[in-house]
């Protein structure tokens, strides 16, 4: 094969650049490595066929510019890690094989992780138009059709520190197809190895603000341009046009959490309030003790109403359901996961009041991060900040959540309707929902998260993450398809 390829490498130490530029130089359709430092290289590594571009980061605009600049072959490998890279045997010769067939900007493929000596196979998922996650695990080696390449840079109209990568990701996707090879193509140090439970939360760490709203405005100008973006203009309700038994009801799906759902029912017949409110419980038939515990404290408060469903193939969302159309919700329902428990008794109060002030269809309030015994733990508050009143709802669709706790307008709510699943289904929900009205906002927070082993999230093998990535890039894709369509009406 002609030398089509040119390869542009993160820096890192002497040592580890050396063993991926050797690797690199080895295969004969590679006509040149760029290693991209913010100071020269040493000049042991800048031998034939191999320089240099200054820059900060992969991840900067500038860097991406230069990458455009250099490149004068077919095509543009980029690895974002400074770890070294174990190419598998061909694997570049199949890349650029794959590009050559099917035209695609930008070719991506599975790959082996290494993680404590041991080999994990990593597969990855494959892109979607809702796919606008900017951390979306492409691995680490993507490769650019060049002539994709150049034309997203050309289209980049804004400067970013951070969101430079991500921004030529979704500018490529406006031209040109993103395609996944679902082969094992090289292998790569494993450098997290934190739990699943554990990196959920990173991108409503506060210390990630700087990057978040650059990666909300390149997503934004992504969504502007594909006809996907929405204005700050919502419907109006009229609270006073319904009749509900009570102002509010707490809603708890439960199955199976005798260990935590009595301290989530106290946290709520706890709350202090002008108007009635009711806790509907549905529990999706427990066996170990569960159901017990919410008999005896339905019998010494007829506030709880304790719900077993006919139907044994519901989900959260379903129970959810179950709750929302039960003839004793309230005008609002307020979420409270069984693991979970109000920060203080004036929390249901707190959120009723939001949907009048703001005159909205869905509140998302703010929590603390606590361990089993309600210590706090990083990042400790998760307010969602980036979820503001003029550009929320756009925004929605980059991030991987909403926030919590959530509250609907049950009128809303009931034509709406939750997703049976038991994964993402709120988030398919918040995303409906915010398609016409204004979503309310609380950042004190309101509720104590508390994670443990038991958490549904807390530790998910690949296969199960890829699955839950899947689904929630299927809600956007749906939902940024329902956008483009409602815009063009």
């Amino acid at each position: 094969m002609d030398k089509k390829v040119t390869c542009f490498i993160a820096n890192g130490s002497v040592k580890d650049l050396k063993v991926t530029i050797d690797g690199l130089q080895k295969v004969s359709c590679i006509e040149k490595v760029y290693v991209v430092a913010a100071e020269k290289p040493v000049d042991e590594l800048l031998k034939d066929g191999v320089d240099w571009i200054k820059g900060d980061s992969l991840k900067t605009t500038d860097v991406v510019k230069s990458i455009a600049d250099k490149c004068d072959t077919p095509y543009a490998l980029i690895y974002s890690k400074n770890l070294p890279l174990n190419l598998g045997a061909f694997a570049v010769d199949r890349l650029a094989s794959v590009a050559d067939d099917t035209s695609a900007g930008l070719v991506y493929s599975d790959y082996v992780k290494v993680s404590d000596g041991k080999r994990k196979p990593n597969p990855v998922i494959d892109y979607q138009d809702g796919s606008l996650r900017d951390d979306f695990d492409f691995g680490s080696v993507l490769f650019y059709d060049s002539s994709a390449l150049k034309s997203a840079v050309a289209d980049m109209d804004a400067t970013y520190k951070f969101a430079g990568l991500y921004d030529l990701r979704l500018k490529v996707s406006q031209k040109s197809r993103i395609l996944r090879l679902p082969e094992p193509l090289y292998t790569e140090m494993e450098t997290d190895t934190r739990h699943s439970g554990e990196k959920i939360f990173d991108y409503v760490d506060p210390k990630n603000r700087e990057v978040q709203i650059e990666m909300e405005k390149a997503c934004t100008d992504h969504l502007k341009k594909i006809g996907g973006w929405l204005k700050p203009e919502f419907e109006n309700i009229e609270f006073d046009k319904s009749d509900f038994p009570v102002e509010a009801s707490v809603i708890i799906p439960v199955m199976n959490r005798v260990k935590t759902v009595e301290d989530a029912v106290k946290s709520v017949l706890s709350q202090k309030t002008p108007f009635k409110f009711n806790l509907i419980v549905v529990d999706n038939h427990s066996t170990d003790g569960t159901s017990e515990i919410l008999e005896k404290y339905a019998a010494d408060d007829d506030r709880l109403i304790h719900v077993i469903p006919e139907r044994k193939d519901l989900g959260i969302g379903g129970c959810w359901n179950q709750g929302a159309f039960h003839p004793a919700c309230g005008k609002f329902a307020i979420q409270l996961d069984s693991d979970d428990m109000y920060i203080d008794d004036n929390v249901i109060k707190t959120v009723v009041e939001a949907f009048y002030d703001q005159n909205c269809a869905m509140v998302i309030g703010s929590y603390r991060m606590v361990n089993f015994k309600l210590e706090e733990i990083p990042p400790g508050i998760i307010d969602h900040r980036e979820w503001t009143p003029d550009n929320g709802r756009n925004n929605a669709l980059r991030i991987n959540g909403l926030g919590a706790p959530r509250a609907f307008y049950t009128p809303v709510l009931r034509k709406v309707r939750v997703p049976n699943t038991s994964y993402g289904e709120d988030y398919a929900l918040g995303l409906n929902i915010s398609r016409k009205y204004q979503i309310g906002r609380i950042y004190d927070p309101l509720y104590l998260c508390r994670r443990w082993d038991d958490n549904s999230d807390a530790s998910l093998d690949i296969q199960k993450m890829n699955a839950h990535n899947i689904y929630k890039d299927r809600i956007r894709t749906m939902e940024l398809w329902a956008r483009i369509k409602m815009n063009k009406q």
